[in-house]
C-alpha cells in the first residue's frame, strides 16, 4: 500500500486529525446539543474535563501505536507525527492531565467525580487490551463498538452523573449519537485496512466476514433510525435527530466518493461529517433570549 508521501508533512487539511483535536470537537458539540435539548447547564469545568479526557485518550492511543511501530510499519501521518515527536507530546500530555485533574478535583460535584473515575477506568481497560493483552486477537470485541460506547458515556457523563432521571428523555439522542460514531469508525477500518495490516492492528473489517457490507449500509440505517425518531419522538430532540440524519447523508456520502478522493480525505471528512450540531449551537447562543 502507498504510504502518505511524506510521512514527515501532514497536508494543511491532516492536522486536525493528526493532533487528536477532531474527537474532542465532535464529542464536545454532541454534548451541547443533547444537555441544551435536556435543559442541563454545563459550565466550563464539565466541557474541558470532558474535551481533555478524550484528547488524552486518542492521543494515549496513538503514542502507545507510536511506540511499539518500527518507523518502517508507520503508515500514516499521525502515527509518524507521535512516534518522531514522542517526548513533545509526552510533555503536553503530562501537562493536559495536571490541568483535567486539577479542574475535575476543583470544580466537579462528587457524582459526576465518581462517574468520571469509572469511565476513566473502562478507557484504561480499553487500551490496555487493545493495545496490549488482546492486540492480535480475532475474538476481542470490536475496537470500533468500545471507542462508539466510550465516546456515548463520555457525553451522558456530565449530563446524566447526579440526574439518572433524565436517562428516558436522553437515551434515543445518545443512541443516534453512539450509531454515529460506530458508522464513523466502521468506515474509516474498512477504509483503512491495509493501515492495520501493517500496524499488526485487529480491526472491525478483519475480524468479520461480511463487515464491509455491514459499514456501507450503517450511515443509511443510523439516518433512517434519526428521522424516524425526528417524526415520532418527541419535539425537544427533533433537531437532534435532524443533525444525526445530516451527519448520517453526510457519511455516506463520504464513503461513496473514497474511491475517488482516496482514504486519507475521507479519514477527515469522515470526522468533519458529526459535527452537525456546530450550526446549531452557533444559532442557539446567538438567538435573543
Amino acid at each position: 500500500m502507498e504510504s502518505d508521501p511524506p510521512l514527515s508533512r501532514p497536508r494543511w487539511w491532516q492536522w486536525p486529525t493528526v493532533l487528536s483535536l477532531d474527537a474532542p470537537a465532535v464529542v464536545l458539540l454532541w454534548q451541547g446539543l443533547i444537555a441544551h435539548a435536556a435543559g442541563v447547564p454545563l459550565g466550563p469545568a464539565p466541557r474541558f474535563v470532558l474535551g481533555a479526557s478524550v484528547w488524552l485518550s486518542y492521543a494515549g492511543d496513538r503514542w502507545i501505536e507510536g511506540w511499539r511501530l518500527a518507523p518502517a510499519q508507520v503508515l500514516t501521518v499521525r502515527h509518524s507525527f507521535y512516534q518522531r515527536r514522542r517526548w513533545s507530546i509526552a510533555g503536553v500530555g503530562t501537562v493536559v492531565l495536571g490541568m483535567d485533574l486539577a479542574v475535575a478535583e476543583r470544580y466537579l460535584p462528587p457524582a459526576d467525580l465518581i462517574a468520571g473515575v469509572v469511565l476513566l477506568g473502562a478507557v484504561l481497560a480499553y487500551l490496555l487490551s487493545h493495545q496490549v493483552i488482546h492486540r492480535r486477537s480475532p475474538w476481542r470485541v470490536p475496537k470500533e463498538a468500545c471507542v462508539a460506547l466510550l465516546l456515548t458515556a463520555g457525553v451522558a457523563l456530565f449530563i446524566l452523573a447526579g440526574r439518572p432521571s433524565l436517562l428516558p428523555t436522553v437515551a434515543a439522542p445518545l443512541g443516534l449519537f453512539a450509531g454515529l460514531c460506530l458508522a464513523n469508525c466502521a468506515l474509516i477500518s474498512l477504509w483503512e485496512r491495509e493501515v492495520d495490516r501493517g500496524h499488526g492492528q485487529v480491526s472491525l473489517i478483519r475480524q468479520f466476514r461480511g463487515a464491509a457490507k455491514l459499514s456501507h449500509a450503517l450511515p443509511w440505517a443510523v439516518g433512517f433510525v434519526a428521522a424516524l425518531h425526528g417524526l415520532v419522538g418527541p419535539e425537544a430532540s427533533r433537531p437532534i435527530a435532524g443533525c444525526a440524519v445530516v451527519s448520517s447523508v453526510c457519511l455516506a456520502q463520504v464513503d461513496r466518493l473514497e474511491g475517488r478522493w482516496g482514504w486519507r480525505a475521507a479519514r477527515v471528512l469522515a470526522d468533519v461529517a458529526l459535527l452537525t450540531p456546530a450550526g446549531l449551537l452557533f444559532l442557539s447562543a446567538i438567538r435573543p433570549s
